[in-house]
């Protein structure tokens, strides 16, 4: 069982009441609770509920302002307590796999992988919530998770340098993204979310052709990614152009340089890309975008074999597999 499970009664017990008169004992009740409600919704107090639980106690109107919301820290730590359980941790290069065990754990988590194991949309949710305390993750995996709305509301915690040094993200199998997910994460990613991602993959997540166009300016300005993955998505041709040939804005000359400068590998199996998409990313590539690309995917897209070969046609180094 998680370390923490029994932290909050632990808390409970072993902070002692105050009677020392505090600066706050002059404020009406109401703003007392207040104070404390924020103080509960911290992300730190729901981990480790002892500070919160030491202020409940400062002085006999403090107490008595906040005692009937202690439930609802207790409820909002044992959610994350539950939520870890689900989470499992497996070591760069080697064989273990196995459930977390702490909070310290999750802080310090560094080369590790994340699996969910049947995460539901208020597990993303509350995953979302506790990313600022997360900043030496380096590499998130997200599986098998439930809910149309989850992936949004998981990324809605990923504000300016939220995890600032993961550099691999795969959500696939299962999780939900969808044009609205995908616009969120522009949205954070635009924000200054997850500065140095390298790779990031988002196999079978349900983005049409809305969502990657609301996705690609956010994907083609990240400095160092190398490897974008969409297998199995809903998006066709309009999709693919905005992610490899934006047309320029109105009134503004054409770029100099384009995005996706050091992407390496490009997985577009299984989407909806016609003929008239592949002709796209082969007047792309024959113009020099993606100059570092060595491997594309185009496998079970509705274009014609002759479209797709042109396609590898237009780089001669380019490999399929």
């Amino acid at each position: 069982m998680l370390a923490v499970a029994s932290l909050f009664r632990e808390a409970v017990q072993v902070t002692p009441p105050s009677d020392e008169v505090v600066s706050m004992v002059a404020l009406p009740d109401e703003l007392l609770q207040h104070i404390f409600k924020q103080v509960c919704n911290d992300v730190c107090n729901m981990i480790d509920p002892r500070a919160a639980v030491a202020l409940s106690r400062a002085g006999h109107r403090m107490r008595a302002a906040t005692q009937a919301l202690l439930p609802q820290l207790k409820a909002y730590h044992e959610a994350a307590a539950a939520l870890c359980l689900k989470l499992r941790k497996r070591s760069l290069g080697g064989s273990t796999d196995r459930a977390l065990r702490s909070y310290k754990e999750l802080r310090e988590a560094k080369e590790v992988y994340w699996i969910g194991r049947g995460l539901n949309a208020a597990d993303l949710a509350l995953l979302g919530k506790l990313v600022p305390v997360l900043p030496v993750l380096q590499i998130v995996w997200l599986l098998e998770a439930a809910g149309p709305e989850g992936a949004e509301q998981l990324v809605e915690g990923l504000d300016a340098g939220a995890l600032p040094v993961v550099t691999y993200l795969l959500v696939r199998r299962g999780v939900h993204v969808g044009d609205a997910g995908a616009s969120a994460l522009a949205v954070a990613l635009g924000q200054g979310a997850l500065p140095r991602l390298k790779r990031i993959v988002l196999n079978r997540t349900a983005i049409g052709d809305a969502g990657l166009v609301a996705l690609a300016p956010s994907l083609r300005r990240l400095p160092a990614l190398e490897e974008l993955g969409l297998y199995g998505n809903l998006f066709g041709d309009e999709g693919l152009a905005a992610l490899v040939a934006p047309p320029p804005a109105a009134g503004a000359p054409p770029p100099t340089t384009g995005g996706l400068t050091k992407l390496k590998r490009l997985n577009l199996d299984y989407t909806q890309i016609t003929d008239a998409g592949c002709a796209t990313l082969a007047a792309a590539l024959d113009s020099g975008a993606m100059p570092a690309l060595e491997k594309l995917y185009l496998v079970g897209i509705p274009a014609s074999a002759a479209a797709k070969a042109a396609v590898y046609a237009a780089r001669a180094n380019l490999k399929s597999e």
